[in-house]
């Protein structure tokens, strides 16, 4: 038995990147979880590429993150216990996690707090230069 197109159109979603400003992130839901969808600056990507891996919690290099350096895809859901992070906030210019402190980086990566795990990575693909489809 084969799913039908309504749970198959759950299984995915299609964003459209053309009003996304550097710099800025957005917040889509997926499978009923946030995605954070992040337009990186060139500072940001040099930022994200400065830091010493082997000093992580959970060590994953930038390039390991992301398919277009310019454009930071996570699941917007805490490895801590489950709370939603903070966009732009915490010690490291990515997110911060108002309910226990876990700070991360702008390429979603634990730096500080109590979370055991970076962001997590969903399955994404880029259509067109400018359109995303996630799952």
């Amino acid at each position: 038995m084969s799913a039908s197109k309504d749970v198959l159109a759950l299984a995915s979603l299609e964003v459209d990147l053309s009003s996304i400003e550097p710099g800025t992130t957005v917040t889509v839901k997926w499978r009923g979880k946030p995605v954070f969808i992040r337009r990186r600056t060139d500072d940001d990507i040099k930022l994200a590429n400065s830091v010493d891996v082997a000093s992580l919690r959970h060590p994953e290099q930038d390039a390991e993150r992301v398919k277009n350096p310019e454009w930071l895809v996570v699941i917007g859901v805490c490895t801590h216990l489950g709370c939603i992070p903070l966009p732009n906030a915490g010690d490291f210019g990515g997110w911060f996690c108002p309910c226990h402190g876990s700070h991360y980086d702008i390429s979603g990566r634990i730096r500080k707090g109590p979370a055991p795990f970076n962001l997590e990575v969903p399955t994404y693909s880029f259509l067109e230069e400018n359109k995303l489809l996630i799952g």
